[in-house]
């Protein structure tokens, strides 16, 4: 009798986790951009698997596989949104902007303006160079050159 709680517990975490995994995979295809695709995909894709792994330390009982897969679990759960954090970082970092829209699904222009020149305003323009020091090797116009 117990086993066949186990398994039912085990099949209804199985079809949830599925189930996340599908909508994940659904709304990478379906979002507009790729911040969006990144909430849809980290949010279900950690569940997803949460899921899953956790039905099958029902299946391992107590033993040592349910420990490891315990431990699978939540070094999952720490690192699945890390990375996708990481990946948002890198794609406002390369210039990506957000598509952010009204309730009636007419793009914002003015918020997205709003949030490039923030994100401009916020990092430290590189030193301008001292006059008369270019690049080593480089000459000044109309200028000889001191090696012969």
């Amino acid at each position: 009798m117990l086993d066949l709680v186990i398994d039912a517990i085990s099949w209804i975490l199985i079809l949830a986790g599925s189930f996340f995994l599908v909508v994940g995979a659904i709304g990478l295809n379906r979002m507009p951009d790729v911040f969006s695709r990144l909430q849809a995909t980290g949010v279900s894709d950690t569940a997803g698997a949460g899921f899953i792994l956790l039905a099958l330390v029902f299946q391992a009982g107590f033993t040592l596989v349910a420990v490891k897969l315990i431990f699978l679990i939540l070094i999952f759960l720490f690192t699945a949104p890390v990375a996708t954090h990481a990946v948002t970082r890198a794609a406002l970092s390369v210039g990506v902007t957000p598509r952010l829209f009204d309730a009636s699904g007419r793009q914002r222009r003015k918020i997205t303006e709003e949030v490039m020149r923030a994100k401009t305003a916020a990092r430290p323009e590189p030193a301008a160079q001292q006059k008369g020091k270019g690049k080593p090797g480089a000459r000044k116009k109309g200028g000889r050159s001191s090696k012969r």
